[in-house]
């Protein structure tokens, strides 16, 4: 493997187009920190540049036979990154905006006791389902939602990773929505009506 170190972009683009793994792990040895920076300059978030990283370096190996590195891995990895970057940052345009307007309909509205009553039902309803998850899934996503603690701190609550705790708290979120559907993105995101 130490060999690696001294091959030039288009020699390592072959070998991990091959399905060399030792080629692979030379490529993200050698672009993954200025990466990171690069992602992390443009999302001022350690876990999100971290989450950005990973994310293309997985789709470099799973899509390594069909990806074009015409322009050489460098501004292929740059170009993904910044990409990437461009949508999480779209992304979250979008549901901040689509969050502000219900947000500015919630307050207008006029609940009547019927609908109070249908919320408390609904409420009901998501902490039976919560308490429906599996023991340490149901903790985790409770300290998650109800403490408002991150995943980092979480895990060293829970002497767990930190990579454990977004995917129990993405398993619990999956599981309630298919049991849910959209109340349970509505009882989430609106203010308490009682």
């Amino acid at each position: 493997m130490k060999g690696y170190r001294n091959f030039d972009e288009k020699e390592l683009t072959h070998l991990l187009k091959e399905g060399n793994e030792a080629a692979y792990t030379e490529v993200y040895n050698r672009y993954k920190t200025v990466l990171y920076l690069h992602a992390y300059r443009m999302l001022q978030d350690r876990e999100e540049a971290k989450d950005v990283v990973q994310d293309l370096f997985i789709t470099l190996w799973s899509r390594r036979a069909e990806l074009n590195y015409q322009a050489g891995m460098a501004s292929y990895l740059y170009t993904a990154v910044r990409n990437r970057v461009f949508d999480r940052i779209a992304r979250k345009k979008v549901a901040s905006s689509y969050f502000e307007s219900l947000k500015r309909f919630a307050p207008r509205y006029d609940y009547s006791s019927d609908d109070k009553l249908q919320a408390k039902e609904l409420a009901s309803l998501i902490e039976s389902e919560i308490n429906a998850l599996p023991t340490k899934m149901r903790e985790i996503f409770r300290l998650s939602r109800s403490e408002q603690l991150s995943h980092k701190e979480i895990a060293e609550q829970l002497v767990i990773s930190d990579k454990t705790v977004k995917k129990q708290v993405s398993n619990a979120l999956k599981i309630l929505r298919l049991k849910l559907g959209v109340f349970f993105l509505l009882m989430l995101l609106l203010p308490p009506l009682i």
